[in-house]
Parts: structure tokens; C-alpha cells; sequence
């Protein structure tokens, strides 16, 4: 029979031993299954938005994640006008299936598929059929810019599901009670009718950009389309005291479809961030349309956004068949060439004929973010590009007005034409 050993009976040397020989067996222990786990596939120790990046979830359970805490927002989708071009804007008949199937790429079931967190609804009116810049060519175009603004004010009071949005925190919230967030941009200055006023009443109705051409040069700025079709060679005279009404009003600056020089007078005349609502990477495919790298530099500076589109022509060099990983492409591009902070997602839905395979819809919007996870792209950084971005500009934007407001700056005047007196 074995004799006990006291405790008190061991000399200290004895006891520092044995804590010793505990704590290795102990570490050898810890250091075992830590082996096991990590020869699990998926565990990766790296950090993701709340610290840890939980990589041991399958890419799809990511994703999930990371639209449970930051809303997914397009900054540019055309429902509005495929609405006017189908339905003639009635929306109150049974002919109109938002909430069951609509044509195209965009209805609410599929909004709620793609886990969309909000919009920016394109309130677009074509350009006018003449070159002429005169305030009567757009009488017409305001009126039906004030219609497609009614549309989306109306869309939401029939469908809970969406609300009316006008402000980042706003945004916020929505998503947080699992609604769709509806803001308004309208496509090109031709639609304010050549007047200030009219771009404070849409903001006041809701409408949070303006970009400053769609494909028709007007009187603030060039468009890229048509091609070397310029009439000002960049920004207007009017067009930099435009820029500067919008940065005083909270509105935000579009440069999607404008001229690469407009582009370029812009930045040295705001103020505030810019966006690019749907417009992709020059470098990848060299249209018009796509932002040079001279630009996307300029873009970092100013601490804006380029928004990429989905349109095959802009996305694919050669003009062919554009699939999901070349729209992946372009998003990365942006990312590493000027930071993760300044690319975001702008589809143009319902506004493109083609579409990307795999990105056929709204209800595709999820499987980007995969692909993206798929190349490296962190969880933090995905969220950034799902909306954080887009949010940051927008708040930086009414920062910038408020403290123009307090310094005193006035609104911009219209010039009132002796032929405009009732």
C-alpha cells in the first residue's frame, strides 16, 4: 500500500514542480484542440465588424449578417419609369402587381429576396428632342418630373412596406423595423426647367441627388454621351452656382453621365462629397459612361462614392455577355485602388435592357456580396460597400449645409425674364 503525501509534508520546490507540470499538461490540452478546430474547414481567427469575423459561418450566413446591421441600398433604380412607360403611372388597378410579379427586374417580393434596406428611386424624365437650352424647351419636363416624384409618394402609401425616407438616420431606422427605405434622385438638371426653385421644391418633396446631366448636354454642364458633343468644355458658370445651391440645400452632386471635364470642374468647385449613382470603372471597360482613374482619384480626395452599374455595356470591354463576377470586377477595383470607403452599388435596374448572369434582378443583390467575401473582401468592408458608404456621404453632405446655413449663405436667386411677368 502507497504511503499519502500531505500537502504540508512537500518542500516548496516540490509544489513549484508539480503547479508546473499542471500548467503544461493543461496548455498541451488547450493547444490539441485548438489544432482540431482550426483543421475544421472555415475557422479563421480574423477580425469582422463587432471584433470577430466569425468566419467559421458559410459565406451565405455572412452576408445575412452583415444586411441584418447595415441596409443594403441601390443608389440608382428606374421602377418609377417602367411604371410611367407600362402603366401609365396607375398604380390602383389590378393590372399593377407590385407586391405579387411586375415586369422587368424590380417588384417588392423580389426586393425582399435581395434584402434590399433601401433606394434611391429615379424620378428620371428624358432629355428634351432639342439642343436648345431655353426655359420654355422645359416646362414639360418639370411637369412631369413633379408627376414621377407624386408616383413614388404614392407608391409608398399603398405598400407598408416601403417608406418615404429624407434623411441618413431616417434610413436607419426604417431598416431597423424592416422596411424598405424610398429616397428620390433625379436624372439630369434639364429636370428642374433651368430654375433654383424648382430644385429646393423637389428637395423639399424628397428628392436627395440631382445628377448634373443624364445623355443631353444642358445648361449647367456636358454630358458624356453623345460623345465630344460639348457645348461648355466641363461645368457652366451657372453650373458651378448650381453646384454650390446644391451643397447649401443638402442636396447631393451626381456626376453619373456627365462629361469627364464636368467631372473634373465639379470637384474643384463643391464643397461637399459627391456620388456617382451608377457608373462603373474606365480602366475595365473604357466607356463614356465609366470613371476614369484621374476621376476615382478626385473621388477619394473629395471623400465621395462611384456606385457601380450593373448595365453589361458598361461592365464588359468587348460589349459581350457580362456575368456576375465581372460586376465583382469593377467593384474591387475601385476598392483597392482608392479604398473600400468610396464604392458602392448602383444597378440601374428596370433602367437596362441586359443584365448580367447572375445579376438578373433585385433579388440577386446577396449573391455580389458572396462573391465578394469570396475574394478576401472583409465583412466590414462588404458593409461598407453595401451602404455605410453611401450613408457617410449623406451625412457629410447636410453637415456641409448646415454650416453653410449658419454662416449666412442665401439661397440662389432665379433671374426673372421680363417675359416670365403674369
Amino acid at each position: 500500500m502507497e504511503k499519502s503525501i500531505s500537502v504540508l509534508s512537500l518542500r516548496p520546490s516540490d509544489l513549484r514542480g508539480r503547479r508546473q507540470a499542471r500548467k503544461n499538461y493543461i496548455l498541451r490540452i488547450f493547444f490539441v484542440l485548438l489544432a482540431g478546430l482550426t483543421s475544421l474547414g472555415g475557422f479563421h481567427l480574423r477580425d469582422n465588424i463587432h471584433g470577430c469575423r466569425k468566419s467559421y459561418w458559410s459565406i451565405e450566413k455572412r452576408v445575412e449578417h452583415i444586411l441584418r446591421s447595415t441596409p443594403l441600398i441601390d443608389g440608382h433604380n428606374d421602377l418609377p419609369g417602367k411604371i410611367r412607360d407600362l402603366f401609365g403611372n396607375m398604380i390602383y388597378n389590378s393590372n399593377f402587381t407590385f407586391d405579387t410579379s411586375l415586369p422587368g427586374q424590380v417588384d417588392l417580393p423580389r426586393l425582399k429576396k435581395g434584402r434590399v434596406g433601401g433606394t434611391f428611386w429615379s424620378v428620371f424624365v428624358p432629355c428634351p428632342d432639342t439642343k436648345e437650352t431655353d426655359d420654355e424647351v422645359y416646362y414639360l419636363i418639370v411637369q412631369a418630373t413633379l408627376q414621377q416624384i407624386d408616383l413614388v409618394h404614392r407608391l409608398a402609401g399603398v405598400y407598408p412596406d416601403l417608406a418615404l425616407t429624407s434623411s441618413p438616420l431616417a434610413v436607419r431606422h426604417v431598416h431597423y423595423h424592416g422596411k424598405i427605405a424610398s429616397v428620390m434622385g433625379a436624372e439630369g438638371l434639364h429636370q428642374i426647367g433651368n430654375s433654383a426653385s424648382n430644385l429646393r421644391l423637389y428637395h423639399s418633396l424628397g428628392v436627395r441627388y440631382v445628377t448634373l446631366t443624364h445623355n443631353c448636354n444642358n445648361k449647367y454642364a456636358d454630358s458624356a454621351l453623345p460623345a465630344n458633343d460639348t457645348l461648355w468644355g466641363g461645368l457652366s458658370d451657372d453650373g458651378k452656382d448650381i453646384v454650390k445651391e446644391m451643397n447649401r440645400l443638402g442636396m447631393i452632386v451626381d456626376l453619373s453621365h456627365t462629361s469627364h471635364d464636368t467631372q473634373m470642374d465639379t470637384f474643384k468647385v463643391t464643397g461637399a462629397p459627391v456620388i456617382y449613382s451608377h457608373s462603373s470603372a474606365y480602366a475595365l471597360c473604357d466607356h463614356p459612361r465609366n470613371v476614369k482613374d484621374e476621376a476615382l482619384e478626385k473621388v477619394k480626395e473629395n471623400n465621395g462614392v462611384v456606385m457601380v452599374n450593373f448595365y453589361p455595356m458598361f461592365v464588359k470591354r468587348d460589349g459581350g455577355e457580362a456575368r456576375l463576377g465581372d460586376v465583382a470586377d469593377h467593384v474591387e477595383y475601385i476598392g483597392k485602388k482608392i479604398g473600400w470607403e468610396h464604392v458602392g452599388i448602383g444597378s440601374d435596374f428596370d433602367g437596362i435592357g441586359m443584365v448580367p448572369v447572375g445579376l438578373e434582378d433585385v433579388s440577386k443583390f446577396p449573391k455580389l456580396l458572396e462573391e465578394l467575401l469570396r475574394r478576401g473582401v472583409t465583412d466590414r468592408q462588404a458593409s461598407l460597400i453595401a451602404g455605410e458608404n453611401i450613408l457617410r456621404v449623406w451625412r457629410d453632405v447636410e453637415k456641409v449645409s448646415r454650416k453653410m446655413n449658419r454662416e449666412g449663405v442665401k439661397p440662389l436667386e432665379d433671374r426673372v425674364h421680363e417675359s416670365s411677368h403674369l
